[in-house]
């Protein structure tokens, strides 16, 4: 009797859902394009950077140094004048404006410390902080492989090998996608249950609820039983067809362990949501 009627009270909270349109829409959405946002709007690693070099030198080195800028860290570098970079940058045309004065090259072989200026758009904040130790570690090596005529390859001790598991390409969006999945199931469940008990209590269903022949545990565990259904299986189309299809993820662990342990994790979320819905 009992599991008769959590599954009659499950199935009204699902009809109650599907008549809440825009829960539906924010489901919908947190499951799809929010996936997607969060996998590829802050990428760590630089990609496609745009950069200019002013090379008042026109030295072997500064050439050199425009050839090292490639992608796909960089887009190939555009060569300007000095005075175009700050109109460039106010245009978002740069995020990277590099400057080698004349006679770098001279006055570094004659034992002097020449500077090159590097601008840069803070307002891009993710290329630029990754982009600053880029751009300074890449004309440190030119510079280092000019004056040595070779690069100095230094001995090592101990000889480190990285192996990255489970990301081996150590690419972010792989990440992003995933952790996002995890964030939204934790977000939606307590979401969705709370709406739930709040919904009876604005309607005024709920005090009809508690005088019928059900038991407080059986109105609250219907509630987690569908709820905890709308989320698996929103998250089971999720990631088949946000993460792997969508980004391209790879996803060669069991999904069936995961969808388990989503589902042991639903169990103290729902349950939160109950206990935010009441207060």
């Amino acid at each position: 009797m009992a599991f008769s009627n959590i599954l009659q009270l499950g199935i009204k909270e699902l009809r109650s859902l599907l008549r809440d349109p825009v829960l539906m829409v924010f489901i919908v959405y947190a499951f799809s394009l929010s996936i997607y946002a969060g996998a590829t709007a802050m990428i760590d690693s630089l990609n496609n950077a745009p950069i200019a070099i002013v090379d008042d030198d026109r030295s072997p080195l500064s050439m050199r140094i425009v050839d090292a800028f490639y992608p796909p860290y960089f887009l190939p570098p555009v060569l300007i004048e000095y005075h175009e970079i700050d109109a460039r940058m106010d245009m978002g045309i740069d995020t990277f404006a590099l400057h080698i004065p004349a006679n770098f090259q001279r006055d570094l072989l004659a034992g002097h410390q020449p500077a090159i200026q590097l601008n840069i758009d803070a307002t891009r904040m993710g290329q630029a902080f990754t982009g600053n130790s880029y751009v300074q570690s890449i004309v440190s090596s030119e510079i280092d492989a000019f004056m040595q005529r070779h690069r100095q390859e230094s001995v090592r001790p101990v000889d480190l090998v990285l192996r990255a598991k489970f990301n081996p390409e150590l690419n972010s969006q792989w990440f992003g996608a995933v952790m996002e999945l995890i964030n939204n199931i934790t977000m939606l469940s307590i979401i969705l249950t709370g709406a739930a008990l709040i919904r009876e209590r604005e309607h005024g269903t709920l005090e009809h609820l508690l005088v019928m022949p059900v038991t407080p545990f059986e109105i609250m565990t219907s509630k987690v039983f569908a709820m905890a259904l709308v989320v698996i299986t929103a998250t089971s189309l999720s990631l088949w067809l946000v993460v792997q299809t969508w980004l391209s993820v790879p996803i060669q662990g069991s999904v069936w362990l995961f969808l388990l342990g989503t589902l042991f994790h639903l169990f103290a979320t729902t349950s939160l949501g109950i206990f935010l819905g009441t207060v």
